[in-house]
């Protein structure tokens, strides 16, 4: 596995499958419940997109569970839309770990590899004989009275065994994976604005699909990334256990009912809308405790930026009136993301695309 260019983020590549720049890219983003795949037709269009269910059981927080669950489903999916079967995979679960570590400069790029294993073994916690680790220089310092030049690098570690669980069913469903990136980085392609590296101000990207997927970036460089458990998926499966119905239908209702409209006006069952009205509300206390949690920790670190205002994607973020209620509680500006190729979709669409369109964005 290789890292492909620095400037726009990280990505991890696998070697053997490098691909021409100018043949098509189709980003696949898979959550539980959902595939999501998009192939970019132009700055402001998407040449093909589709979001498809997936079966329970067989992904779940990020990861796969049912490798010939996934296949299948994978196979209907691309056989039912003309996209590239040439793939980037997203990935966003708690077996990847991202570090920013600050060393100083060797000249030499073996001894500098070996000193970036060197420090990370100190603050990856997995054995790195059994991840997969990448590292890449975001940043450079020059020197100073106290000291010489320093420098920024990212460090990636992915459990080697997860990584393969993707790999099979694409495999088998016929597909060349072209690369594994981070959701987070991903989400970061899709939605960094253009003079984003003038401005200097860092920004909380959020993915609130079946995991809450978090990024701080300044720019188009990713500072932090963190990933946590509360998403969508947990909340439509309170409100699903409560009112016996299915994940899928229970998000369905979480969209419909939201927290802008009076109960009152909404139709369908007054019982299950006040239940899926109280199941957003805990729901967004959930998600307020993951991000006041998330903020906090990366305010701790050394050289952490300033976070000027957060960014909302994902399924959930299609929730009505959420990013009111959770800017409320969490005191920063909170927009509602999406790229101008979505521009045309519906809402649910458009907030589930983000992340496939930005897995197919060249890194």
């Amino acid at each position: 596995m290789q890292l492909t260019k620095p400037k726009l983020t990280t990505s991890i590549t696998l070697p053997g499958f490098g691909a021409k720049k100018t043949a098509a890219v189709t980003g696949l983003s898979i959550e539980g419940g959902s595939i999501a795949l998009a192939q970019p037709g132009g700055i402001d269009s998407v040449a093909a997109s589709a979001v498809r269910p997936l079966p329970p059981a067989v992904f779940h927080e990020g990861e796969v569970v049912d490798q010939h669950g996934l296949s299948a489903a994978l196979k209907e999916a691309f056989g039912e839309v003309a996209t590239s079967r040439r793939v980037r995979v997203g990935i966003a679960n708690q077996r990847v770990v991202v570090r920013t570590l600050r060393l100083p400069v060797i000249a030499d790029p073996k001894q500098m590899e070996a000193a970036i294993r060197f420090q990370a073994q100190e603050h990856i916690p997995m054995p790195l004989d059994q991840a997969v680790l990448q590292h890449q220089i975001v940043a450079t310092y020059p020197p100073t009275e106290s000291g010489g030049p320093q420098v920024d690098v990212v460090v990636v570690a992915a459990r080697r065994d997860m990584v393969m669980s993707f790999l099979e069913p694409l495999r088998r469903a016929g597909l060349e994976t072209v690369g594994i990136d981070l959701s987070a980085f991903a989400m970061i392609r899709a939605l960094a604005r253009d003079d984003a590296d003038l401005t200097g101000e860092a920004i909380l990207y959020c993915n609130v699909g079946d995991v809450l997927n978090l990024a701080v970036a300044r720019g188009r460089t990713c500072l932090f990334t963190r990933v946590s458990g509360t998403g969508i998926e947990a909340i439509a499966a309170r409100l699903a256990s409560e009112c016996g119905m299915t994940p899928e239908h229970a998000e369905q209702w979480l969209l419909y009912v939201g927290l802008e409209r009076p109960e009152e006006e909404l139709e369908g069952d007054p019982e299950v809308v006040a239940a899926t009205r109280r199941t957003i509300r805990s729901g967004t206390m959930a998600l307020v405790e993951e991000l006041r949690l998330s903020l906090d920790y990366y305010r701790a670190l050394d050289n952490a930026a300033q976070v000027s205002s957060l960014s909302l994607c994902g399924v959930g973020s299609a929730i009505p009136g959420i990013a009111a209620a959770l800017e409320a509680e969490i005191g920063l500006p909170i927009s509602i993301a999406r790229p101008r190729p979505l521009a045309a979709l519906d809402e649910p669409s458009a907030a589930r695309l983000v992340l496939p369109l930005g897995l197919a964005l060249e890194s």
